[in-house]
């Protein structure tokens, strides 16, 4: 797909327009497949008061984790948050804001705001703490609650490997959440490990178009892993 050159030089570019109370939403899946730079960039930034919308908030020390720890994020909307004993520190202390989402939930309110869907019908959390507050509608017998679409002032994105015109790549199981959280943000921002010559790329194994992509960078990462397991 040809189009604009949407490589830029520096992490610095590559969010430069970030400020303080902005929704960011973030890629990833525990630790697999996190923007690990581009979050980074966003902690010495030192932007305050982030609505920051992931499946969850990475660990002490690494991921968004490393938000917490300055008090940049003021409201994290994820689905898990069981690594982190910072996140629950701040949460029960008061200081952050949490809104707990199901997982097959937080993914269709990413998609569909990609999408431009405002919001959608799901049974999930029907006649739980989930459903309060909100609409409920029976369709064909069943009870169903109506949830908000989600997208941000900002989307940070981890590919395996794009062209200078943002058509991305994700690899194995990066793909996570990283597609929807691609198509949800007014800015798009995706760093990648390799950036190859535009048609070097398959059209058919391209899973997010340069289109929903407004920056790319070429980073180093560390990939760490968040639970090595080996035989006793």
């Amino acid at each position: 797909m040809a189009g604009l050159d949407k490589r830029v030089g520096s992490y610095e570019e590559a969010l430069a327009g970030l400020t303080d109370g902005m929704t960011v939403v973030a890629g990833g899946f525990g630790l697999c497949g996190i923007p690990e730079n581009l979050i980074a960039q966003i902690r010495r930034m030192g932007v305050k008061g982030l609505t920051v919308v992931s499946n969850n908030c990475g660990i002490d020390g690494f991921g968004l984790g490393v938000l917490l720890e300055d008090r940049q994020i003021r409201k994290m909307i994820a689905s898990y948050v069981g690594e982190n004993a910072l996140f629950e520190q701040q949460l029960l202390s008061g200081e952050l804001e949490v809104e707990l989402t199901p997982q097959g939930t937080l993914a269709e309110k990413l998609r569909a705001g990609g999408a431009g869907i405002p919001a959608f019908f799901t049974a999930t959390g029907f006649g739980t703490p989930v459903a309060e507050g909100k609409e409920v509608r029976e369709f064909d017998g069943r009870q169903y609650i109506m949830e908000r679409a989600i997208t941000g002032d900002f989307a940070i994105v981890k590919g395996w490997k794009a062209d200078h015109y943002g058509n991305v790549i994700y690899r194995h199981t990066a793909q996570n959440f990283n597609p929807v959280v691609a198509t949800a943000g007014r800015i798009t921002v995706v760093e990648v490990e390799e950036i190859v010559e535009p048609g070097e790329l398959d059209p058919t194994q391209i899973h997010t178009p340069g289109i929903y992509v407004d920056r790319i960078i070429q980073g180093t990462f560390e990939k760490r892993i968040e639970k090595r397991t080996v035989r006793s």
